[in-house]
C-alpha cells in the first residue's frame, strides 16, 4: 500500500452513484435461468486462491493483534514522557527522557546499545507514574496479566514499586509489590489478577523515596494469548475463521517506508523485544516491532496459511540503492529465506530456533519489492531472481505490476497487480480475466478493496468486492492468489478509510466485506463448473453528475483560465483565482495558494486534490491552461464530482509522467504521454452523459463512449468440492432489484435433494456494522431443497448468496 492504483482497462462506462439507483431491467415474460453442467469439471482452482494480508497500517500490531498494553513502553517515541503521566505529591519528584548522552554524563549505560533511551524518575517524596495504553487497557476479570521492566536505582533510591490496575474511575483492580531494585540494570516481574474487569483500565506505578530510578521497556501482556504465541485472541480468531490460505506479510508502503531509513527490515523484528528497534512507520506512529518477522511465521503456520514474504529491493518511496551497492540487499532476501527453511546448523536456522522454532516454516513464496516499477526495478529484480533460485529454487517469486508494467527476464512465477476503487467499478470489471491470455503470466492480486462510495464500509461495496471474487474463482487458472487489504484498523486511529476487521481494546466487528471473505474462502471448491445464465437482467444506467476539480501526485502543478459551460454555451462556474473560495473542499496534504489569476497547488505529497463548483452539474465542458511544475507526475482535472472521492477525472502525465489517463466510473483509459515541466497545456473535456471527450492543445487526445455498454445484474461462479461432493453457487445480484430465478443442474442424478443457502444482505444497500451494531450487516444460513435437479430462487437486491448442494 498505497498508491494510485488503477490498471490499464478496455475502455467502458458505468458512472459512478450506482448504489442508489440500480435497477434490474428484463422482458417480464423472459425468465432468468441459470444452468449448471455439473458433470463436467473445468479447471483445478487454485488452492491458495483467497488468502489474507496483514500490514502494520492504523495501528493494527501494537495496540492490536500483537496485545501489549502499555504504550511507548521503551520510551523511545519522543524526548518526553509522551503517553505517560507523571505525579508528585510535594511536586519536588520528576520525570524526563534519559538519552545516551546524558546516561553518559550519569557515566552509566543504557539497558543496552539498541535501545538508547529510558525514563530517568529524580525521587524526592512519593510520585505516581501512569498509562492508560491504547485508548484503555482491556482487563478480564479473572485473568492473569505479567507486568516486566528493566530498573536500576542510584543515589540511594531504594524505595518498592507499587504496581496497580485501576479501572476508569480509578479504583484498585489487581495490585502487586516489587522490591530490591539494585544500582545495576535488571529486570523485574510481577503477576497481576484481574478481580473486575474493564476494557478502559490503566497501570499505576508508584514509589516514594529519594534518589534517581531508571525504567525502561516496561511492558503488560495477558497471559492467555492464542495457541499461547503471543496474539491477541479474538483478533486472531477473526482471522482464523477466514480460513486463509496464504499470509502476505510485512506490507505493502511498510516494506518500502517513505524512505530507507523508515523501512521495515526484518532483522531488526527478531529476538528479544527488548533489541528491537522501535521505527517511526509511515502510517503516523511508532511500532514497536514486538510482531516481527519470527511472529508473522508463526502466524501463518497457526493459520494454516502459506506464508509470503515482501522484501525490500532497494527502493524507498523517494531512494534507490545504487546498482554496486545492492549486495547487501540481495543477502537480506536469502538471509530471510535461511531463518525461515534454513536447518538449525546455519546461521539464521540456528537463529530461529533460539527463538523457539527448530522446525523450518517452509517458507514458499517472496514478492520482490511492493509498488516498485520503471527502469531502477527492472534492473534490480534479476539480482534478486538469480541469487534466490540459485541456493533455494523451490521459491516462487513475484514480481510488482506497477508504473504500466513488469520485468518480463528473468520471468516471474507471478505478478502482483493491486487494485482500488468504487463498487461500480469491481461490478464492471468482474469479468476482467475471462479474456486474460492463458499462456501469459499468472496473477497475484495482492491488494483489492472497495475503498470509494462506500461509506466506512457498507453492503454495497462488499457486493461490488463479491462480484469481483467471482470472477477471481472464475479465473483462477490465472489468478493463483488473491487478498483484501488492509485488514486490520484500531477504531481510534483510522489511517486508510475502508478496513476489514476493526477493533478497540476488547470488542471487534468486521465490514460486511469480511463476511464476503469469508464466505468465498470457506466455500472455495475444487474445480470450476460450466454455467450460463439466460435473459440475466441489464441494470439501468445511472446519470452522472457532479462538480469539478484539480488534483496532483507527488508533484506540484499549475491551474489558470478555469470556465465551465452548459451545452447551450451558458456560463456556469469561471473563478477568477484571486483567493481560494470559502466553499472550495481539499482532500490530502496539499498547500494550495493563488497569485495573479493562477491556482498552484505545491506540495508533494500522495492524492492532493481541490474541488468546487455544483455537485448537480450533469453535462458541461471544461477548459482551461495547466501545467507541471516539478516532481512525478503531471496534473489532473476532476469531474462528475459528489462526495470528493470519485475517480472521474483527466490526467496529463500519470504513472511517473509516462502516460495520459482517462477514467470515468468503470472506464479507464489510457495511451503514453507525459506533462513537459512550465509548459502550459490547454486543456478541454466534454461531458455528455456518458460520454467524455479529452483534448489537448485542441487535439482529441482519449474518448469514453457509453455505445452499446451493458452490466448484467446477476454475476456469478460455479464450483465442484471434491473433498465434500457438494455442488457450489456463488450468486452476487449487483441491482437493486430481487430477481427469480429458475437453476436448473444439467443431467444430475447424484443430488441428495438437500444444501443450504448462505445470504448476505440487509434492509439497504448503503448499511454498515459498527462496533454498536457489528452484525447489522451478517450473512443467514437457510436450508435447500431441490425438486429433481433444479429448484427456483429469488435473489434479493444487492446481496450475495452461496449455495452449497449436497450430492449422495
Amino acid at each position: 500500500m498505497k498508491k494510485d492504483i488503477n490498471k490499464k482497462l478496455i475502455a467502458g462506462l458505468l458512472l459512478c452513484g450506482l448504489s442508489t439507483v440500480l435497477n434490474a431491467q428484463t422482458n417480464k415474460a423472459d425468465k432468468t435461468k441459470i444452468t449448471v453442467d455439473v458433470n463436467n469439471l473445468g479447471h483445478v482452482i487454485s488452492p491458495t486462491l483467497f488468502g489474507i494480508f496483514f500490514e502494520d497500517i492504523n495501528l493494527s500490531a501494537d495496540g492490536g493483534l500483537y496485545p501489549e498494553m502499555v504504550i511507548n513502553r521503551s520510551f523511545e517515541d519522543v524526548d518526553i514522557p509522551q503517553d505517560w503521566k507523571f505525579t508528585s505529591a510535594d511536586g519536588k519528584s520528576s520525570a524526563s527522557i534519559s538519552n545516551a548522552d546524558l546516561f553518559a554524563k550519569q557515566a552509566i549505560l543504557p539497558l543496552n546499545s539498541f535501545n538508547r533511551k529510558g525514563l530517568l524518575i529524580d525521587a524526592s517524596g512519593s510520585f505516581k507514574l501512569e498509562n492508560s495504553g491504547y485508548w484503555g487497557m482491556n482487563m478480564v476479570q479473572g485473568e492473569s496479566y505479567t507486568l516486566k521492566f528493566a530498573a536500576r536505582a542510584i543515589e540511594g533510591f531504594s524505595s518498592p514499586l507499587k504496581i496497580k490496575i485501576l479501572d476508569a474511575k480509578g479504583n484498585e483492580i489487581a495490585a502487586a509489590e516489587i522490591k530490591g531494585i539494585t544500582g545495576d540494570w535488571a529486570y523485574y516481574t510481577a503477576n497481576l489478577k484481574i478481580s473486575t474487569g474493564d476494557p478502559k483500565a490503566s497501570l499505576q506505578i508508584s514509589g516514594e523515596g529519594n534518589g534517581k530510578l531508571f525504567l525502561d521497556m516496561v511492558s503488560l501482556l495477558p497471559d492467555k494469548t492464542w495457541k499461547n504465541h503471543g496474539l491477541r485472541t479474538d483478533l486472531s480468531e477473526a482471522l482464523d475463521a477466514l480460513h486463509p490460505k496464504f499470509l502476505r506479510f510485512p506490507g505493502g508502503c511498510w516494506v518500502e517506508g517513505d524512505d530507507l531509513m523508515h523501512m521495515n527490515h526484518w532483522k531488526n523484528t527478531i529476538g528479544n523485544i527488548d533489541v528491537r528497534t522501535a521505527l517511526w512507520n509511515i502510517w503516523g506512529y511508532n511500532a514497536t516491532n514486538g510482531l516481527g518477522f519470527h511472529e508473522y511465521l508463526q502466524l501463518a503456520e497457526d493459520l494454516g496459511a502459506e506464508p509470503l514474504y515482501c522484501i525490500n529491493i532497494g527502493m524507498s518511496h523517494k531512494e534507490v540503492i545504487p546498482l554496486d551497492q545492492m549486495g547487501q540487499w540481495v543477502q537480506d532476501a536469502l538471509d530471510a529465506i535461511e531463518y525461515a527453511n534454513g536447518p538449525e546448523s546455519s546461521v539464521w536456522g540456528s537463529l530461529r530456533a533460539k527463538n523457539g522454532h527448530p522446525e523450518p516454516f517452509n517458507l514458499k513464496y517472496m514478492e520482490i519489492g511492493n509498488e516498485n516499477g520503471g527502469i531502477p526495478y527492472n534492473e534490480r529484480w534479476p539480482l534478486f531472481v538469480k541469487a534466490i533460485l540459485a541456493k533455494y529454487p523451490y521459491m516462487k517469486l513475484i514480481a510488482n505490476e506497477w508504473a504500466g508494467g513488469h520485468p518480463k527476464e528473468p520471468k516471474p512465477e507471478l505478478i502482483d497487480e493491486h487494485y482500488y476503487n468504487n463498487p461500480d467499478w469491481f461490478i464492471w470489471n468482474s469479468n476482467k480475466y475471462d479474456s486474460y491470455d492463458r499462456n501469459g503470466f499468472k496473477v497475484f492480486i495482492g491488494e483489492y478493496a472497495v475503498t470509494s462510495g462506500t461509506g466506512n464500509g457498507n453492503l454495497r461495496g462488499a457486493i461490488g468486492e463479491a462480484a469481483w471474487m467471482t470472477g477471481m474463482e472464475r479465473n483462477s487458472d490465472v489468478v493463483v492468489l488473491g487478498a483484501y487489504a488492509p485488514l486490520l484498523c484500531n477504531a481510534n486511529h483510522k489511517a486508510w478509510p475502508v478496513n476489514l476487521i476493526n477493533f478497540d481494546s476488547h470488542q471487534w466487528f468486521g465490514l460486511p466485506s469480511y463476511y464476503v471473505q469469508e464466505m468465498f474462502s470457506n466455500n472455495q471448491g475444487t474445480n470450476v463448473l460450466p454455467f450460463s445464465v439466460e435473459n440475466n437482467p441489464v441494470i439501468e444506467m445511472p446519470v452522472g453528475m457532479g462538480c469539478i476539480g484539480f488534483g496532483t501526485w507527488m508533484n506540484s502543478a499549475e491551474f489558470k483560465d478555469v470556465v465551465v459551460t452548459a451545452p447551450n454555451g451558458e456560463i456556469l462556474f469561471k473563478p477568477d483565482f484571486a483567493e481560494l473560495g470559502k466553499d472550495w473542499r481539499q482532500t490530502g496534504k496539499g498547500q494550495w495558494s493563488v497569485k495573479d489569476g493562477v491556482l498552484k497547488q505545491s506540495a508533494i505529497e500522495q492524492e492532493v486534490s481541490i474541488f468546487m463548483g455544483d455537485s448537480t452539474w450533469k453535462d458541461y465542458t471544461i477548459t482551461l491552461k495547466a501545467r507541471r511544475i516539478s516532481g512525478e507526475n503531471g496534473f489532473q482535472i476532476l469531474f462528475h464530482n459528489r462526495n470528493n472521492d470519485e475517480r472521474n477525472r483527466f490526467e496529463v502525465g500519470g504513472w511517473n509522467n509516462s502516460v495520459t489517463h482517462l477514467e470515468i466510473g468503470m472506464a479507464i483509459a489510457e495511451m503514453k504521454g507525459e506533462a513537459k515541466a512550465e509548459q502550459w497545456y490547454d486543456v478541454k473535456i466534454e461531458i455528455k452523459g456518458g460520454n467524455v471527450r479529452a483534448y489537448l492543445d485542441g487535439k482529441l487526445i482519449q474518448e469514453i463512449s457509453e455505445k452499446n455498454l451493458t452490466v448484467k445484474g446477476m454475476i456469478m461462479s460455479a464450483v465442484k468440492d471434491d473433498k465434500s461432493g457438494d455442488v457450489i453457487l456463488k450468486v452476487v445480484n449487483a441491482s437493486a432489484k430481487s430477481i427469480k430465478t429458475e437453476i436448473d443442474l444439467k443431467d444430475a442424478k447424484v443430488f441428495t435433494g438437500k444444501g443450504k443457502a448462505i445470504v448476505l444482505t440487509s434492509a439497504s444497500p448503503l448499511d454498515e456494522n459498527t462496533l454498536e451494531n457489528p452484525k447489522k450487516v451478517y450473512p443467514i444460513t437457510e436450508n435447500v431443497k431441490l425438486n429433481g435437479a433444479g429448484f427456483k430462487r429469488t435473489f434479493p437486491g444487492n446481496s450475495l448468496t452461496v449455495i452449497r448442494l449436497n450430492t449422495k
